[in-house]
């Protein structure tokens, strides 16, 4: 942590290698203005493993609801990747996401991962960061049900 001279009453601080716990700190009021603004937000959390045979997660899906959405934050087959599971991973999310009365899904990906998947499955691009990183896109996909 490296600090700077203060600014009023405020000191600011660099923190280089953060203890996580500090990211509860700074959402909370993040957190307090939107939902002042935006009430019922009615968050979740939602998850889809994928597990061996001996029942160890060697994959899955993690994702957030909030504002009606599922956010998938994270999708990783692992080992299992390549055996058709990404499609019925997201199935179930979608499943779920349906049965909770949630209006759609949204996430993003690279275009060296796997782009044309979410298309097949029905999500449209929202959103495009190109050159992130560089030689590649970060592209944001949404569907809507």
């Amino acid at each position: 942590m490296s600090g700077q001279p203060p600014t009023g009453p405020w000191t600011l601080c660099l923190e280089t290698d953060p203890d996580p716990a500090l990211r509860a700190h700074i959402l909370a009021p993040l957190v307090a203005y939107n939902e002042s603004v935006a009430p019922d937000g009615n968050w979740g959390l939602l998850a889809v493993t994928v597990r061996d045979p001996d029942g160890a997660v060697v994959g899955g899906l993690w994702g957030r609801t909030g504002y009606g959405m599922l956010f998938v934050e994270l999708l990783a087959l692992g080992p299992a990747r390549g055996e058709g599971l990404g499609r019925r991973v997201m199935a179930l999310a979608e499943e779920e996401a349906r049965r909770r009365g949630l209006s759609g899904i949204w996430l993003d990906t690279w275009t060296f991962q796997a782009p044309g998947f979410y298309v097949r499955l029905g999500f449209t691009e929202c959103g495009r960061i190109p050159d992130y990183p560089p030689g590649h896109d970060r592209v944001f996909y949404v569907k809507r049900f």
